[in-house]
């Protein structure tokens, strides 16, 4: 994962699509499903048909703040800005959820899983249950460089505002065939011209980007005692961003009497879309279904599938 070098403009651009997914419910959960950071809804988009055409759900996958814009202007997000756009999501799906009468479920991929757990905190009496899949608390995966678990220094250097990793391969997929569409898609990009970002997502990590994002993080731990509707959390053996710590740590410490912990075998970080993703969508549909059947949070023993 090598580092680029540049000083990008924050120039935002008016013709950026949104590629955020809303699809309406028919009868089922109200979902509101957040990617991951440098990510794009694509990344969620088998889950939301899935959970949409066999669960009969209403899902809602935004696009959070900045993303799909040029890079200069995504490095320099806030955390505040970033949460607040998913925030946002979130009183709309419930709005969406009250006005139904249906559960609400909040989940997502990475940072997504972060994210959703701060909701689940901040709301707990609106969450009926949260799906984490490869949550991101540390960035402790197997292909992490080890110039990259240096990264919270460059919080107090000028560095971090010049600073890029370009994405390398697996890309956190396991599957090859989807890892090459993503490798070629990736080429055409440089720091300078990110065209694409808003399908796929970035082919580069501001380095700024992840020092704005650590006291996220950190407040995230310190809350996950107020998280108390049933969790789910899908987590790859093998990941190679974010190991099995991240999830066995959420798991330990949310206050939730029912939480599930499902280990994957054959999968890398973007477990939504690689190659256990019918998996995945199986253990989705049967979580968001348990709650559809009890009408709110269900509370039931805790219980780990190893």
């Amino acid at each position: 994962m090598p580092v680029e070098w540049a000083w990008l403009e924050a120039r935002r651009r008016d013709d950026v699509p949104d590629r955020g997914l809303k699809l309406p419910p028919r009868g089922g959960c109200v979902t509101l499903l957040l990617h991951g950071l440098t990510g794009s809804p694509a990344e969620l988009a088998y889950l939301a048909f899935r959970l949409h055409r066999e669960g009969r759900a209403g899902v809602r996958c935004p696009q959070l703040a900045n993303h799909g814009q040029p890079l200069g202007v995504l490095a320099r997000t806030t955390r505040r800005e970033l949460y607040e756009s998913a925030r946002q999501a979130f009183v709309a799906a419930r709005d969406e959820a009250r006005t139904r009468g249906a559960p609400l479920v909040v989940g997502g991929l990475s940072l997504g899983a972060i994210l959703s757990l701060m909701l689940a905190a901040e709301f707990p009496a609106d969450v009926a249950g949260v799906v984490c899949l490869s949550p991101t608390l540390f960035y402790d995966g197997w292909n992490v460089p080890w110039l990259r678990r240096l990264l919270p220094l460059a919080r107090f250097t000028p560095l971090k505002n010049f600073s890029y990793f370009r994405e390398g391969e697996p890309f956190g997929l396991k599957d090859e065939a989807l890892r090459a569409r993503v490798a070629e898609q990736y080429a055409g990009m440089s720091l300078r011209d990110s065209e694409g970002a808003a399908d796929l997502g970035y082919a580069h990590f501001p380095v700024r980007l992840f020092c704005e994002m650590q006291p996220l993080i950190e407040r995230c731990k310190r809350i996950l005692p107020r998280v108390t509707s049933p969790v789910l959390l899908v987590q790859a053996e093998r990941d190679d961003m974010t190991g099995p710590r991240n999830a066995r740590y959420i798991y330990r410490r949310v206050a939730s009497e029912r939480r599930e912990l499902i280990m994957l075998g054959n999968s890398y970080h973007v477990v939504s879309a690689d190659l256990e993703r019918a998996s995945v969508g199986d253990h989705m549909l049967r979580f968001c279904g348990s709650l559809q059947a009890a009408g709110a949070p269900v509370r039931e023993k805790a219980v780990a599938h190893a």
